[in-house]
This record gives structure tokens, sequence and C-alpha cells, in this order.
């Protein structure tokens, strides 16, 4: 999904994955923890040969980056929150959602899981999308565990340059939503999109240009630091 951005980018990058649920995928009940996808993920970062570097979460990835970078914190040099959920420590995804979703989601995720129907996700995640690309991302659609989206952030609010990035046509993540997300993450700048909540896919320039500017400034204010 992040091929496109990545290939661009004059910096080296390394996508992360998530751990495996094939083997739970059709389980209401697998029982991944919040803790299972951090460890797994913090596990491929630590064998990158990658001094610092600029750490960029989206959607549901805000909840896991913000453990991730406390984990990591001597290497995190910049966050990035694309569209993402970003909980006040001790709050999680669900938490972070505005009434009456935090109500309705933990009781949806108990009786349904986390795959929402095909015509859900095509209205929402690819509300933007061609249908060709539309039709891939139903299809090719992983849910994650009810964990990852009920356990408690323990991890306070990175202490590093912050940027949020708005996505001004989302209908999974409201602009009024996301400007809360900004406001809990203590951004440093917000930036805005005009796509859907998939802007790696409908803008994958826009998005690169984004991480591009964002990870000069970093390194321009690191070197005027050490110079200084």
């Amino acid at each position: 999904m992040w091929d496109i951005v990545a290939e661009g980018l004059g910096y080296p990058c390394l996508k992360v994955d998530y751990p495996s649920r094939e083997e739970a995928a059709g389980m209401p009940g697998h029982h991944l923890t919040l803790e299972d996808y951090v460890s797994h993920m913090a596990e491929q970062v630590r064998g990158w040969d990658t001094d610092r570097f600029v750490l960029v979460a989206h959607s549901l990835g805000g909840v896991l980056a913000m453990e991730l970078a406390a984990r990591l914190a001597e290497r995190v040099a910049g966050f990035v929150a694309i569209g993402a959920a970003i909980p006040k420590r001790g709050g999680s995804f669900v938490s972070a959602l505005p009434f009456p979703q935090r109500i309705i989601m933990p009781v949806l995720l108990k009786m349904a899981g986390t795959k929402p129907p095909e015509s859900v996700i095509r209205k929402g995640l690819c509300s933007d999308l061609p249908e060709e690309q539309a039709s891939r991302i139903a299809a090719e659609f992983i849910p994650e565990s009810r964990r990852v989206y009920t356990d408690r952030v323990q991890a306070s609010v990175p202490q590093v340059p912050k940027l949020y990035v708005k996505l001004t046509q989302d209908k999974e993540f409201g602009e009024s939503l996301q400007e809360r997300m900004a406001a809990n993450l203590s951004a440093d700048r917000v930036e805005s999109l005009s796509t859907g909540h998939l802007p790696m896919l409908s803008d994958p320039l826009g998005v690169r240009r984004i991480l591009e500017g964002f990870v000069g400034q970093v390194k321009a204010s690191r070197e005027s630091a050490i110079s200084s």
C-alpha cells in the first residue's frame, strides 16, 4: 500500500509489518494484544541498519506508533501522523472516538469482529479510490485483533518534532476528530491533503512531498543544533 510513496523517497525507508493474523483471522475473539503488535514491529526496526528515523503512522497505526516511539525513543527523530488515531495516555483507539462511536464500537467488535462489510470498506476506506483499487482492498482486507482497538496506550507523546496530516475528505475520521487527534499529539505543525482515508493510494505524490519536507526540516534542525 505504501510502495509508491516509499519508492520515490530520497531517504531509506522501512515498511513495518503487523504480526501474522492468518491463523486467527476467522476467529472473532483472537487474542493478539497491543503489546504483541508493538513487540513484533520493534523487532523489525531493531534489525534495520539506520541510526535515527522519522516514524510515520496512519489510522490505527497511530496507537501502535505511540508505543513504538516510547520503546525506541533514542532512535526516533520525528513523528508524522497521517489521519491517525492518537489517544491520550491511558486511552485506546476506541476511547479516542467521538460519542456515540466510542460506546457502540466495543459492542460491534464483540458481536461482529473487526472486518467491516464490503460496502462499508468501499464507502469509508476507499471513498475516493477507483473501482479497481477499491475492489482489491475490500478483497484483501485483513481484520486486526480486537484488543488492538481496546488495549490502553501507556506511552506519552514523544518529545520530538511532530506533524499531523489531516485528510479533509476522509469518511472514516471526520475533520473535527482529526483536529482532536492533532491536539492529543501536541503537533508542532498540521498540514492537509484533500483525500479520503488512504492518501498513500489516492495522492502518493502529496504524501511524499509532505514527508520529504518534514524530514528535511528535522535534519536541518538537528544539524543546526549540533553546529551551535
